[in-house]
């Protein structure tokens, strides 16, 4: 249980920016392009309250952490966005379902350099790196602010860099389904948007058929090995 509370105090910060963010990128961008929806209806804030999900903030992020393997994932209530508020509704829903995950890519870049800031701090971390979970943590001052920021720093790459696969899965309500159904033909794009309703539907029957056809793991994994080996290499070793 003291494990858990430690990694806990670490993750909390970088997932509730991760998704609070995300959602007020998606709120910004409809307000600039016409829709004031999200902001009429107090969303558009960094306050995280109005944007916290109980199921997907706090249960599943839990249970993530509970898990054999600590795998850590999350979302935030999704903002409200009325396309027919927007100038332009096609071009402009395809900006909008970017901007979120726009946000997790800018903050991982942002996470990757506080790290490489932290680790120059102290050598003897970088010339140590990455962490053993058997070595004993530092008990000076330094340790007790430093290693607390480069954990969260590290996990807010993490969850910064799963959200942003996760969120280009081309099935709506999914953003890379948005984004999708934006650019193709009027006539794909109202099959596809069609499927919206049933779209988580879609990606939990992925899920549990991943170990089978790994459809889900290989578009998600191919995009967070490639960004954390970039930013890790561009920014750590």
């Amino acid at each position: 249980m003291a494990q858990f509370l430690h990694t806990l105090s670490y993750v909390i910060l970088p997932l509730i920016a991760a998704v609070v963010l995300h959602e007020y990128a998606h709120g910004w961008v409809a307000n600039y392009y016409g829709d004031d929806t999200a902001r009429s209806q107090g969303r558009l804030t960094l306050n995280p309250l109005p944007h916290i999900d109980r199921f997907g903030t706090i249960i599943v992020p839990l249970l993530c952490l509970l898990a054999p393997g600590g795998f850590l994932f999350g979302w935030a209530k999704p903002v409200p966005v009325n396309p027919r508020r927007l100038r332009n509704p096609r071009k402009d829903m395809a900006l909008v379902a970017v901007a979120g995950p726009a946000m997790n890519f800018v903050l991982a870049i942002v996470s990757g350099i506080l790290l490489s800031v932290l680790l120059s701090i102290d050598p003897t971390l970088q010339a140590n790196w990455p962490p053993q979970p058997d070595v004993e943590p530092r008990r000076d001052l330094l340790g007790m602010f430093l290693l607390p920021l480069i954990a969260m720093s590290l996990f807010s790459i993490i969850i910064n860099t799963l959200l942003f696969a996760f969120n280009l899965l081309p099935i709506p309500p999914l953003d890379g389904g948005r984004i999708l159904t934006s650019l193709l033909p009027y006539r794909s794009a109202l099959v596809l948007s069609r499927m919206e309703p049933y779209g988580m539907f879609i990606i939990l029957g992925l899920f549990f058929l991943d170990s089978h056809v790994p459809i889900i793991s290989t578009f998600i994994g191919t995009i967070f090995q490639f960004m954390t080996n970039d930013i890790l290499s561009m920014f750590v070793f």
